[in-house]
């Protein structure tokens, strides 16, 4: 009995080949894996001397022969195959381990393109693809976290046709996200990212009891290991609309740096945001925007939270919270709350982590349109030209900062009110932005909050002056907003009316 093992990755692969000879496989590899085999006394034949045929053009050739896609393509049952494989001398391979060149981690570390093309794999897809046609009679192992389970099910004589069928799919799976990464890559490369094809592979990180509704499947996916390293659950489990809402979270707490933030979201949409000196003073800050849409709402921390905050956000039911991290004593105060969860995501301890992917894309019934990430820069609101006679005032413009960010963040039409820092009154997702500067400051009256000498944010231009009056009205000090309508004229001379500072950035957030 054979086996090949051609990995990249060597990670296991000693510990896994020992276990295959003590199961009687003679073991056949290459190149690297081979010299690591030898080295630590695992008897191994070169794939050259099984074949007969040297390596070529520096290894770009050295599988590609009739001795292995011939030993793995084989058919057991077929005696027209077992008659041509007795008379070309082809003896049969029945397991075949290989991981493929890493391409991904190559195009991460260099841009030099002789380098890239070099880590793109032709031998190892084609094993794999190989093994993995004829999985009637071939085990295919292409996931290092499977090689303890295989030699488990080799030594109890399970290799069964549905084992086999399993790792079959997890093959197809491993080389058609390699070629989609490959394909992608040389998209971005020589196409602005947008070719006739594009490709969306991601693998699961978890299944959620149900998706949107209990009547929907679900399950989380990931493009990268960002989620599998860096979250963790530390209570309950999250279901499909609680990963939707964290990332609308982590995405706004996110984006002010090292900032002590903190955003409350509620299907979606943000109802509390603030940064205080502290996470608990955000936290008390945040929560009175919307204290009634907070309830089982989600909460992230851009920072560690310790028993006393624990305590304060304890006394609200808040379904879903995510921070840095949790002290000992924090989690024991959420230990009787049996309905909420609780994870952290965080590459050093203190501060949220998030992804932040270059592309996105919308499902549409047929389809779906695929564009660049949208990104807020910083320079785009501190170059942001004062188009009025009154400027802003260095506390006007941090709040300015704030809620620009959260207003190109949040579902159009969108307006935000901030005022020292913390989020007053928001109006989102609406058909009109009059309509969404109205609910915006019904809300606020109706929670008590005083919109005077708050600022406001749009996401697009406002297309008549009405809703800069509005806010006058309702005592606001500076506004910022993209500009670009053909009646902005009218908008400045609202805002030089009521000495409101209002600022252009050029540059509209539409997030539909």
């Amino acid at each position: 009995m054979y086996a090949l093992l051609s990995v990249s990755d060597k990670t296991g692969i000693v510990p896994f080949a020992k276990g295959l000879c003590e199961l009687g496989y003679e073991i056949l590899s290459t190149g690297g894996t081979l010299k690591t085999l030898l080295e630590n006394d695992v008897p191994a034949t070169d794939v050259s001397d099984h074949t007969g045929s040297v390596e070529l053009f520096d290894g770009r050739v050295k599988t590609l022969h009739p001795k292995i896609h011939g030993g793995i393509l084989q058919r057991r049952n077929h005696a027209q195959d077992t008659t041509q494989a007795k008379t070309h001398q082809i003896p049969a391979i029945d397991v075949v381990c290989v991981n493929l060149y890493p391409f991904k981690s190559t195009i991460e570390t260099t841009n030099d393109f002789e380098t890239i093309i070099e880590n793109i794999d032709i031998g190892g897809p084609s094993m794999i693809r190989a093994g993995a046609k004829n999985f009637q009679d071939v085990l295919v192992i292409t996931d290092i976290s499977d090689y303890d389970i295989t030699l488990q099910t080799l030594r109890e004589g399970q290799n069964t046709l549905a084992f086999r069928r399993k790792m079959m799919i997890k093959a197809f799976e491993h080389t058609a996200q390699y070629d989609c990464l490959i394909a992608n890559y040389m998209n971005e490369r020589f196409c602005e990212k947008l070719g006739e094809k594009v490709f969306i592979t991601g693998e699961k990180v978890c299944q959620t009891r149900y998706g949107e509704n209990p009547h929907q499947k679900g399950a989380m996916y990931e493009f990268g290991n960002f989620y599998r390293q860096c979250l963790k659950t530390l209570k309950g489990e999250a279901s499909f609309n609680n990963f939707t809402d964290m990332n609308a979270a982590i995405k706004i707490a996110t984006s002010f740096g090292n900032s002590p933030a903190v955003c409350i979201i509620k299907h979606g949409n943000p109802c509390g945001f603030a940064i205080k000196e502290n996470v608990f003073e955000s936290y008390a800050s945040a929560l009175q925007c919307d204290p009634v849409s907070a309830y089982g709402g989600v909460v992230a921390i851009n920072g560690v939270v310790d028993e006393i905050l624990a305590t304060t956000i304890n006394q609200t039911f808040i379904e879903v919270l995510i921070a840095a991290d949790f002290t000992a004593e924090a989690l024991e105060v959420f230990a009787s709350k049996k309905r909420m969860k609780i994870f952290t995501a965080s590459q050093d301890g203190k501060t949220l982590a998030f992804p932040k992917d270059s592309i996105d894309f919308k499902h549409i019934e047929g389809g779906f349109v695929y564009q660049e990430s949208d990104q807020i820069s910083d320079t785009e609101i501190s170059q942001a030209k004062l188009v009025s006679h009154t400027p802003a005032s260095k506390t006007q413009l941090h709040d300015l900062h704030i809620a620009y960010k959260i207003a190109a963040l949040t579902k159009s039409n969108c307006v935000v009110y901030v005022k020292n820092s913390v989020l007053v009154a928001i109006g989102m997702g609406m058909t009109s932005r009059v309509d969404a500067a109205k609910s915006a400051l019904n809300k606020a009256k109706e929670m008590g909050l005083d919109i005077t000498g708050s600022v406001l944010a749009s996401e697009a231009f406002f297309p008549f002056r009405d809703s800069i009056d509005m806010a006058a009205n309702a005592g606001v000090s500076a506004i910022i907003e993209p500009g670009g309508s053909i009646r902005d004229d009218d908008v400045i001379a609202s805002a030089n009316e009521h000495n409101i500072a209002l600022y252009f950035t050029g540059v509209r957030h539409f997030l539909h």
